[in-house]
């Protein structure tokens, strides 16, 4: 409802300063009016995202123009599904399966239980660090989510925690997925504004230690409020089981260097680094006496189905894209937004609560593909830096993944459960995570040097 009612209140602004004879006429206003019911349209009815917006692009096309647009469309679909930075997806997404059916990543959450189990919070901080490291080598935040869920979940059985503080920061774990590197997100920013991924990577280092600092003290300011998840009496562990336990982030952190070093000191491109990523993970696996033509192909499997999907999105969201471009509708918006009397830091606002309301109603990856080709060109007109600004769309696209009551990542541990618990539970408790997120996001507008600050070193 939030969101409709900020789509609704946009149209109304341009529609009013149409009137005043500010911005780009009545051609823009109309097509913006039939997309947005389309849109509303679709979505009621439950049509498959892509299908939804490649639908859009026709129909926008045939309203407003007399050019045949139906011709291009093989073009337009062939130039990003033969991009060679798009390849990075299904290659991270096979990599996080293929550690998830090896069994390392239970590995990775015991092996952090050891070292963080007495703090205040015990459990919960480990989800935030199993999540927060198993995403520097998986790069989706679904991935990430449901494969914490299933590793954490069987942990907390008979415990005293929270059940909402246990699904919440799961969810808030979950939600770092894109946003630590090697994020998709960032990949298909990229490919569609032409900015370098690896500045992009570099730019999300900061504004991720910073959400992840944020979370651990909404845990453990809970810590302070509930009542304590740690019993005194409970027998410290040994060092030198500590110690030992080491071994067991091994694999992992040997992958992220692989993957990462390999991206930020220049040996390989995302997508080299990627292909790196599934050679080691298979490595591994052999190592772990995990490794079988069956664990290959339900990997595979599993990322076909995924990739498909995605793609399938990216070909409707470039058809649209393509109208729009063609019909001049991103430099109408750009213009119109330029003419605005108002300064660009409030304008920057207005589009951070756009993508606020957009997600409670639509998933993240969705929400980049179809608004970057329009909200980009303004962004920049604005001044700002592409980098500082991919970090912030992929920040956006992580809160809308926790977003009640549409957030993916939400629905993914709800599925995870097998309590039988009501999902309201997963809503309230990922809220305080939710709000504390949006609060990163206006820290990183008032301090941009947080993301600004590496890519400048490393150039």
């Amino acid at each position: 409802m939030i969101a409709i009612v900020f789509l609704l209140v946009l149209v109304g602004m341009m529609v009013a300063m149409s009137f005043m004879g500010i911005g780009p006429g009545n051609l823009l206003i109309g097509e913006v009016l039939l997309l947005v019911g389309l849109f509303l349209l679709f979505f009621g009815a439950g049509i498959y995202i892509g299908a939804a917006l490649g639908v859009l692009g026709l129909i926008i096309g045939f309203s407003f123009s007399d050019r045949p647009f139906w011709t291009f469309i093989g073009q337009t679909v062939w130039n990003p599904s033969s991009s060679f930075v798009l390849v990075a997806v299904p290659l991270f997404l096979l990599m996080g399966e293929i550690l998830l059916r090896a069994g390392l990543s239970d590995r990775l959450y015991k092996a952090l239980n050891v070292w963080l189990d007495r703090l205040p919070g015990g459990l919960l901080h480990t989800n935030i660090a199993a999540s927060g490291v198993f995403s520097a080598i998986s790069g989706s935040s679904v991935a990430t989510a449901a494969t914490m869920g299933s590793v954490a979940l069987p942990f907390f059985k008979g415990t005293r925690y929270n059940p909402k503080m246990v699904l919440g920061s799961l969810a808030a774990g979950g939600a770092l997925g894109n946003l630590i590197p090697p994020g998709i997100t960032f990949i298909i920013y990229g490919l569609i504004t032409e900015t370098s991924v690896g500045a992009l990577y570099l730019a999300a280092v900061g504004p991720s230690i910073l959400v992840v600092i944020l979370f651990v003290l909404v845990i453990l300011w809970k810590a302070k409020t509930d009542a304590p998840h740690v019993d005194p009496a409970t027998p410290r562990i040994p060092l030198s089981v500590k110690l030992r336990s080491l071994v067991d982030l091994a694999p992992t952190a040997i992958l992220i260097l692989i993957v990462l070093g390999t991206i930020y000191g220049g040996l390989a491109t995302a997508t080299e680094s990627a292909a790196l990523g599934v050679i080691g993970a298979i490595v591994f696996a052999a190592i772990e006496g995990r490794l079988s033509f069956k664990m290959l192909n339900d990997s595979a499997e599993a990322t076909a189905r995924n990739t498909a999907l995605i793609g399938l999105i990216l070909f409707g969201a470039y058809v649209l894209n393509y109208v729009f471009v063609g019909l001049g509708v991103p430099q109408a918006l750009a213009k119109l937004v330029g003419e605005m009397p108002l300064p660009p830091w409030a304008v920057m606002l207005l589009i951070i609560g756009f993508y606020l309301a957009l997600g409670t109603f639509m998933e993240g990856f969705s929400m980049v593909i179809t608004t970057i080709p329009v909200i980009f060109p303004v962004v920049v007109a604005l001044g700002y830096d592409p980098v500082w600004f991919g970090v912030i769309v992929t920040m956006l696209v992580e809160i809308a993944l926790i977003s009640p009551p549409d957030g993916t990542v939400l629905y993914v541990l709800q599925g995870m459960r097998r309590d039988g618990g009501p999902i309201t539970d997963v809503f309230s408790g990922v809220i305080p995570f939710f709000l504390v997120y949006i609060l990163g996001v206006l820290i990183l507008m008032w301090f941009p040097q947080l993301a600004l600050w590496l890519p400048s070193v490393a150039q």
